[in-house]
């Protein structure tokens, strides 16, 4: 449940809050899997000729490249809790912030329904046109498990249908609480690559 910070803080008013740096995955064997996985999915649904391969095979093809596309948002979930948790050290150092309800619900609502236009164009930049998806999903898979499980322990009904589960997982953290919305209301900050920002930190202290 959201309440509205919007007539607590002076129009006026702006914060500054820490950049979001997102690292990247990097995984040899990923970008094949993946694009052997939506292969397989096309085949699967008849969309492409399958040749001699059988349904066996191809699932087991689509399978690899969805836990592929697990560790992925697991990782991009990691520096969006990071983040969070950024988030809300800053709010214990904002004494007229601190009782306005704001949890870390509120960050992950800022971050995904309205982040700032310039947050939104640099990620569309970078082709993350779906960004609602992938970090909601993100932060779902990142609210169960603590680190990536071996392919093993999960089922390959998850697996195959881990989004499905990812969205409800961030649904149920979205609701757990009640948390104030902090869309315009001044919380403003800029998003990284990681290789970029620190770039930036050595020509500023250079």
């Amino acid at each position: 449940m959201m309440t509205s910070l919007e007539n607590l803080i002076p129009a006026q008013s702006q914060y500054k809050l820490p950049p979001l740096i997102l690292h990247p995955f990097a995984d040899a064997n990923g970008p094949g899997k993946l694009m052997e996985s939506s292969r397989a999915s096309l085949m699967l649904q008849g969309l492409l000729p399958n040749g001699d391969r059988n349904q066996r095979d191809l699932d087991k093809a689509l399978l690899d490249g969805r836990f592929q596309e697990i560790r992925m948002l697991f990782y991009v979930g990691r520096d969006l809790v990071r983040w969070i948790e950024q988030c809300m050290e800053f709010v214990t150092r904002h004494p007229d912030l601190q009782s306005c309800g704001i949890k870390e619900q509120s960050f992950a609502a800022h971050l995904i329904q309205q982040p700032p236009p310039e947050v939104e164009a640099k990620l569309r930049k970078w082709g993350v046109v779906d960004y609602r998806s992938i970090f909601g999903r993100a932060l779902g898979l990142n609210a169960i498990f603590a680190d990536i499980p071996e392919r093993e322990q999960l089922s390959d009904d998850f697996v195959r249908n881990y989004y499905r589960f990812a969205d409800q997982m961030f649904l149920c953290k979205q609701t757990a609480v009640t948390f104030t919305e902090i869309k315009d209301c001044g919380f403003e900050y800029e998003i990284y690559a990681s290789g970029e920002y620190s770039r930036m930190l050595e020509r500023e202290w250079a």
